[in-house]
């Protein structure tokens, strides 16, 4: 099996991971906000609605991302990657401030909200932090093996869930034990506020792909290493790169011994290539061949 056929089936596990926890997520907090009526449940149930909406449509970007190279897209289709970590920025972001909002203006109003069935909650939030934990630990193992960008963005997102679910306990309890209902609005007000700010992060790296902003500085400054030492290259400029989903496209010119043969020319840039694919998986290299003097 292939480097890039592994790394298809690993984010392919991610996606229907992803799937599969929002989905049982769903039906258990729709269970828990109906028996307490809490907005901190509430808060949470609207984030895991949209994990499943946005897990949903990541599955399938990952799958179209994985579809190879045709006539009407020669570079591949990870872009789709970019489009749907947008999309779940965007998503993110809207839920944040609704339930932003929603808690300001129980904090304002006079009439206190009264929770009820505290302990069938708490119950509930903490299988869904254990069933949280245990996905984003996978997405992290799949997200630092294959880079895909929509997995990372996934993972950033169901672990922003970790710590509003907590405070939710916290509220249900504090609910339960002292009758302080505020609590739960404040939480929600922390919560909404780690959406907005996570949806900022994952926003701004899938914009910053699709406008061909170049790579990791790290992944530049190891490619340079590598062709400043390489056997036969006295030389090289234009390295150009730019991220497409979890892909990096590599472009360098390397400056040659204008005296070789053709065939030796080939051999080092062929090299050269399978070299830097090695060292970083996720490159499509192009190497443009110079004569050392004349560029």
């Amino acid at each position: 099996m292939n480097h890039a056929t592994t790394e298809t089936r690993l984010n392919i596990s991610a996606g229907l991971a992803s799937v599969s926890v929002a989905l049982i997520l769903v039906a258990l907090k729709l269970w828990a906000l109906g028996t307490t009526g809490a907005l901190s449940i509430a808060a949470s149930l609207a984030d895991s609605a949209l994990d499943l909406m946005i897990s949903v449509g990541g599955l399938v970007a990952i799958l179209y991302a994985a579809r190879p190279a045709d006539e009407d897209h020669a570079f591949g289709h990870s872009s789709a990657e970019d489009i749907a970590a947008l999309a779940q920025g965007v998503f993110v972001l809207i839920s944040g401030i609704v339930i932003g909002w929603t808690a300001i203006a129980r904090l304002l109003s006079d009439a206190p909200v009264a929770l009820e069935g505290q302990q069938g909650g708490i119950a509930v939030m903490v299988v869904s932090i254990l069933l949280t934990l245990a996905l984003v630990l996978w997405q992290r193992r799949v997200a630092r093996r294959t880079g895909n960008r929509v997995v990372a963005a996934d993972s950033l997102h169901y672990m922003s869930d970790l710590l509003p679910s907590i405070g939710a306990i916290a509220a249900l309890w504090i609910s339960d034990r002292f009758g302080v209902t505020q609590v739960d609005s404040v939480v929600a007000l922390a919560a909404s506020v780690m959406l907005i700010v996570g949806a900022a992060r994952i926003g701004k790296g899938a914009f910053d792909a699709l406008m061909d902003r170049q790579a990791d500085p790290e992944l530049i400054a190891g490619i340079e290493r590598i062709v400043r030492d390489f056997p036969g290259i006295r030389g090289f400029h234009d390295l150009r790169t730019r991220m497409a989903g979890s892909r990096v496209f590599v472009n360098i010119h390397i400056e040659l011994d204008g005296d070789q043969t053709l065939r030796e020319a080939h051999a080092i840039g062929a090299a050269l290539r399978r070299k830097i694919i090695e060292t970083y998986p996720q490159c499509d290299v192009i190497v443009h061949k110079d004569v050392a003097g004349e560029t």
